[in-house]
Parts: C-alpha cells; sequence; structure tokens
C-alpha cells in the first residue's frame, strides 16, 4: 500500500467532504478534519437552514399577495380586512429548520465514511516542519479534550471557510443582537427587527421575516440594496420591499448596536438612532485561516486573510489546496463544492478543467429570487465583454399573469454578430430553477437562435427566456440588414 496517496482535507464543508468523496472515489487514503459536523456551515448554520426557514417564508409570501385576486376567501374573512390571514410558530419552523441542518449533516458523514473516508472530530493546522523530503507534511489536529495527533498526508487541502464578522460595537449576544448562525435559536417573532447590512445575507433575512410577520428595516451602506448584483434585478426587490412595508434606509451606516432593556437602539453616521426588538448584523464574513500555520508553510493570503489560489485550488504552497469560501473566489457551496473536487483531480493525477468563473450560476433567495450566469451589464459597461441585452418583464407572459406574479423579468445577454448567449439574469418565483436552461447556453456557447428554437411548454414561466432570444434574434437579423 505503500503507493496510496495520502489526502487530509481540513474542513468537512461542500469543499471538503466532495473532495473527500472524489479522493475516495480515485483510490486515496483520505482523512478529513472537521470541527463542528460535515457538511459545515453551509449544512449546519447558512445555507441548508437559512434555505428552509426561507421556504416557510415564501409560502406566506404568496398566500398573503395572491390569494385574494386568485379568488381565495377564508372563513370568517370581512371586507376590509387589515389584519394578516396567518402567522407562524417561529419556534417551530426554527425547531424544523435545526432539525433538517442535522439530519443533512448526518447523511454526508454516512455517504462520506462509507466512502471509506476517515472522519475525525478536531481542528487540524499544518505542521512546522514543512516539507518532508518524500513531499509529504504534517497535519496536526487538536481534539475536543485537546488532544492532539500527527498525520502526514502527500496532499493536503483547506478547507475551513468563514465565520461571521463583527463590529467592535456592535457585538452579538446570542438573544438580542445576533449573527446570522444565531437566528435559528430564537422561539418568538422579532416583533421588529433591524438588519445591519444589505449584501445577499442581509436582504434573505429582511425578506424572510418580513413575510414571516415582523416588521423590518434594513439599514445599507450603499445607495441600493443588493450593491454587488445586477442593478435592474436589486431595484425591483428594493421596490417590493418598500411596497411590502419594509424600512428600507440607504447611504448610512451602522456604528453601534446596544442593548437597552429588552430593546436594541442602533446608532447611524448620520446621528439617527433607531429602535427595535431584535438587531441581525450581517455586515460580511472572515475567512477561518488565522492559526493554521499557513504563512509559515508557505500559503499566501490576501490582505483579506483569503488563501490565494489558482484555478485548479493550488495554493504557493507545493502540495497543498484551498477550496471554498475561505479562498474568497466566489462564495457558493457549489463553487465550493468543484474547487474541493478540481484539487483532488489535480493532485490524483486525473482528468481536470480549470474553474470557468463566468458559466457559475448564483440565486439570491429573497422574494423574488435573483439568479444570475455568466457576463453582466456591469462588465458590458466596463468594456470587459461586448454584447447586446433584452430585457422581458414577467408581467406579459400568461402563466404570471395566471399566478399574480407582478414582478421580475428575464434578461439575456449576447454577443453582437454570432449570436452567442454569454449571460443572463433571472428575477422571479423560483429564479433559482429557471436559470438552468441559460446556464446551458452560456457553458455550451449556445445562440440565441438555438435556444429560442428549443420548445418551451405553453404557458410557462420558461417562455419568457425563449421569447428573450427570440427578440435578440430579430434585432440582430435587423442590425445584420441595415
Amino acid at each position: 500500500m505503500g503507493d496510496v496517496t495520502r489526502i487530509v482535507i481540513i474542513g468537512g464543508g461542500p469543499g471538503g467532504y466532495e473532495a473527500a468523496l472524489v479522493a475516495a472515489q480515485l483510490g486515496a487514503e483520505v482523512t478529513v478534519v472537521d470541527r463542528d459536523g460535515l457538511g459545515g456551515a453551509s449544512v449546519l448554520t447558512d445555507c441548508v437552514p437559512s434555505k428552509t426557514l426561507i421556504a416557510t417564508a415564501e409560502v406566506l409570501t404568496n398566500f398573503d399577495s395572491s390569494y385574494q385576486e386568485l379568488g381565495i376567501t377564508l372563513d370568517g374573512e370581512t371586507e376590509g380586512r387589515e389584519e394578516r390571514a396567518i402567522s407562524v410558530d417561529l419556534g417551530k419552523v426554527n425547531r424544523r429548520v435545526k432539525r433538517l441542518a442535522i439530519a443533512q449533516s448526518h447523511d454526508i458523514t454516512q455517504s462520506v465514511t462509507r466512502a471509506g473516508v476517515t472522519v475525525l472530530r478536531g481542528k487540524g493546522r499544518l505542521g512546522a516542519g514543512g516539507q518532508a523530503a518524500d513531499g509529504s507534511r504534517e497535519v496536526i489536529v487538536e481534539g475536543p479534550d485537546g488532544d492532539t495527533q500527527s498525520l502526514r498526508a502527500d496532499t493536503v487541502l483547506i478547507a475551513t471557510g468563514v465565520h461571521p464578522r463583527e463590529a467592535p460595537d456592535a457585538r452579538p449576544d446570542g438573544e438580542r443582537i445576533l449573527n446570522w448562525t444565531q437566528m435559528y435559536d430564537i422561539e418568538e417573532l422579532p416583533a421588529e427587527l433591524i438588519v445591519v447590512g444589505s449584501g445577499v445575507t442581509g436582504a434573505e433575512f429582511a425578506g424572510a421575516y418580513q413575510a414571516l410577520g415582523s416588521k423590518v428595516t434594513l439599514v445599507s451602506s450603499r445607495d441600493r440594496v443588493l450593491p454587488g448584483e445586477d442593478p435592474d434585478a436589486a431595484e425591483v426587490l428594493e421596490e417590493v420591499f418598500r411596497r411590502r412595508g419594509m424600512n428600507v434606509m440607504s447611504r448610512r451606516r451602522a456604528e453601534s448596536a446596544k442593548r437597552v432593556g429588552d430593546r436594541v437602539e442602533v446608532t447611524l453616521n448620520t446621528g439617527e438612532v433607531i429602535s427595535g426588538t431584535h438587531c441581525l448584523i450581517a455586515i460580511g464574513s472572515i475567512p477561518n485561516t488565522a492559526d493554521m500555520g499557513l504563512e509559515e508553510a508557505g500559503v499566501k493570503l490576501n490582505d483579506w486573510g483569503q488563501i490565494v489560489v489558482d484555478r485548479v485550488s493550488r495554493t504557493s504552497a507545493s502540495g497543498v489546496y484551498a477550496a471554498g469560501d475561505c479562498t474568497g473566489v466566489f462564495m457558493l457551496a457549489s463553487v465550493a463544492a468543484m474547487q474541493g473536487r478540481i484539487a483532488m483531480y489535480h493532485a490524483l493525477g486525473d482528468a481536470v478543467q480549470p474553474l470557468n468563473l463566468k458559466t457559475i450560476a448564483s440565486n439570491i433567495f429573497t422574494d423574488p429570487e435573483i439568479a444570475t450566469v455568466g457576463y453582466t451589464a456591469a462588465d458590458v459597461s466596463c468594456g470587459k465583454m461586448d454584447a447586446v441585452e433584452i430585457k422581458l418583464p414577467l408581467r406579459g407572459n400568461p402563466r404570471a399573469k395566471m399566478q399574480g406574479i407582478r414582478d421580475g423579468f428575464v434578461k439575456l445577454l449576447c454577443r453582437p454578430g454570432t449570436g452567442i448567449v454569454v449571460g443572463g439574469v433571472v428575477v422571479a418565483p423560483r429564479a433559482s430553477e429557471l436559470i438552468h436552461s441559460i446556464s446551458l447556453a452560456v457553458d455550451n456557447s449556445l445562440t440565441v437562435e438555438q435556444v429560442a428554437n428549443a420548445f418551451t411548454v405553453y404557458p410557462s414561466l420558461s417562455g419568457s427566456t425563449a421569447e428573450a432570444a427570440r427578440q435578440l434574434h430579430i434585432r440582430k437579423r435587423a442590425e445584420s440588414e441595415s
């Protein structure tokens, strides 16, 4: 067994456990060192819990926004009724959230161990000795009870994720001032929730809690919510937020948050003081790369503490790879998993295709959802890509009319000469499902003609994708004839 490659993976999130499965399938001897449970933050405190919570919020939003238009009446409902038709038991919701997260982590653990992977509970770091003569490295594992053990690895993968960023004057206490990992311990629905931060996490929680019945104030330091996303999409979402009663406070930065009895006071840089029953701090994340011996081993970190990697997940240290949010490449579970798989394919000499960021599909689980893939309107405006775009509002789609959907659109971008689809945005309910056809087009360099000629179901929301492609084809043909 001397020719078996020894792989040690530090971190059991999507980057780590997907890498472990690939490495085991390729015949390596694999050990995963994990501190909190396989699945990592993605399964235990981030993606799985938040999207489970949002699933409940989605049912409430869909019912609230359309039941009257669809002809649904409630027992005892009176004309001009102002109070909400249905309510939520947040304690029950959160217990379901945590139950599903733990079950998913258990399923992943079973899958990994069945593949022959050894799972060690503890915190891993690189040993101080660097590479041995045979090219291997030492990994030190500190167990839950403080005992340590030494492992030898021919290849090491770092997949340690991130943790919530905290502001010095807004420390979470787990009761009234919270980070996103603590939101699932609340038993009662916050009457008045202040969300500090309007990025993806802030926007998702703000929308979800508004749907659950909280009065929400969203504090955004930028001109709009979701400043890093498609401007048209962000505009639609902010308009929906405001229409549903959310107080969106733009161009304001929170300087402090403090407990005042059973309330929280947030002081803004404008001097304003806003008060609520609870406050969520969602101001970004910090990579879990400290005290791991990385720089001593020759692993380069950037100014934010993220591990610098290339397109096959290699770090600057021989035999050390990295995957997931700790690299800052694209903070999505799907990307972390792909980085981990690519790392193992490369390390073990299998065929590998380097990571292509322009084929990544992403989704923001607000209501409506915002899904994107490929090049963006910002890429076109800055000259990175020469493309033409079209945007079709969903209000003209027959299925949208039937379902009472008023907000959203489909946007396609294509090359002006060839008509090859290079990007797209979908703002709609379940945009995460609708983006797939555009992802296929981008990944396979399909033309708008090919997208337009593929059959779609009538009526369907996906029909708007085909219609957008048809209109781009007509525009391209007109331009070529002029």
